[in-house]
């Protein structure tokens, strides 16, 4: 700040500095970010002091432990410390700054069941006690700090298996299971409920979708998604599940279409098209606004294309 000193009595006219414009926002609508560094699908996400931490994930040749950090208001890259093991569709969430990943897979073939946590603050991963059961393309909601981990495969089983896990006691707790099993489901916490929609049953994709009471430690059947699929990009915000992209029956079938659940009025909404039809991008909500990261053509974690696009929804 400069300090300015006028003549005794001089007569001063200040100026006042206009502020700078907001830009308008556009509802329903997609944009595009920044390119990532290095284009992923299958990796994990949280979203850490306005910053969206992308963990892992499996490029088209290799799993990989790249952290690349995304920051939405200047629209830039950065890496931190890599992850200490290579992990792909892994469950994801954030309690209290820091970040922690469950299980997935460490060669897109087999599954772990080992728990991982980065800490901004320090730039370090941590080993944690591990999941109960080993699985990977599982989902993981949170509610009053409690980490709940839905889902998943080892596979061969669709699970109806879901865990909890207290960061601060660094213990498991065996839950209420899913009233069907499934893989790769669109999960969020919507209010005090937690809602799991979509995911590949042994019905194939149904649209099959729950909510949780984690009071009364029930599930309950909620109406489907018209549109089932599988690895979509997902989030909640605003009382409801959004839901785009992803698989909709077989290896390579991907969808544009962009859904909201919500539970309020058990209703599915139909929303502004994606713009890029992808299957397993990394996704994050941050100050209510969708964030899709890479992705690919294939569910399959070491096969098709990859891509490095951001895709951005404006409820």
């Amino acid at each position: 700040m400069s300090l300015v000193a006028f003549a005794a009595g001089a007569t001063v006219v200040v100026q006042a500095q206009s502020e700078p414009e907001e830009q308008p926002v556009t509802h329903n609508s997609w944009s595009s970010g920044a390119a990532m560094p290095t284009g992923l699908k299958f990796a994990m996400t949280g979203v850490i002091g306005g910053n969206i931490y992308v963990a892992g994930g499996v490029t088209a040749s290799a799993v990989v432990t790249n952290t690349q950090v995304y920051n939405p208001v200047t629209n830039t890259w950065s890496s931190k410390a890599a992850m200490p093991a290579a992990t792909c569709d892994g469950a994801s969430a954030v309690v209290k700054g820091v970040l922690y990943v469950f299980g997935g897979s460490p060669d897109g073939v087999t599954v772990t069941n080992k728990v991982w946590a980065f800490n901004p603050a320090t730039n370090k991963w941590t080993a944690k006690t591990a999941m109960p059961t080993a699985r990977a393309s599982v989902a993981a909601a949170v509610e009053n700090n409690i980490v709940y981990v839905i889902g998943g495969t080892d596979g061969h089983t669709r699970f109806n298996t879901v865990e909890s896990y207290n960061p601060a006691t660094n213990k498991w707790t065996t839950e209420a299971p899913l009233l069907a099993g499934k893989s790769e489901p669109s999960v969020g916490a919507v209010g005090t409920s937690i809602v799991a929609a979509d995911g590949f049953t042994a019905s194939g994709d149904t649209g099959d979708n729950e909510s949780y009471n984690p009071a009364t430690n029930a599930w309950k059947s909620q109406a489907a998604d018209p549109t089932g699929r599988n690895e979509a990009c997902t989030g909640s915000s605003n009382g409801k599940l959004y839901v785009a992209a992803g698989s909709n029956g077989g290896v390579s079938n991907n969808t544009t279409v962009n859904e909201s659940y919500s539970l309020t009025t058990n209703k599915w909404a139909t929303l502004a098209a994606i713009p890029q039809a992808v299957t397993a991008p990394a996704s994050a909500v941050n100050k209510g606004i969708l964030y899709c990261f890479g992705g690919g053509t294939s569910t399959v974690p070491l096969q098709g294309t990859v891509f490095n696009a951001v895709q951005i929804y404006q409820p």
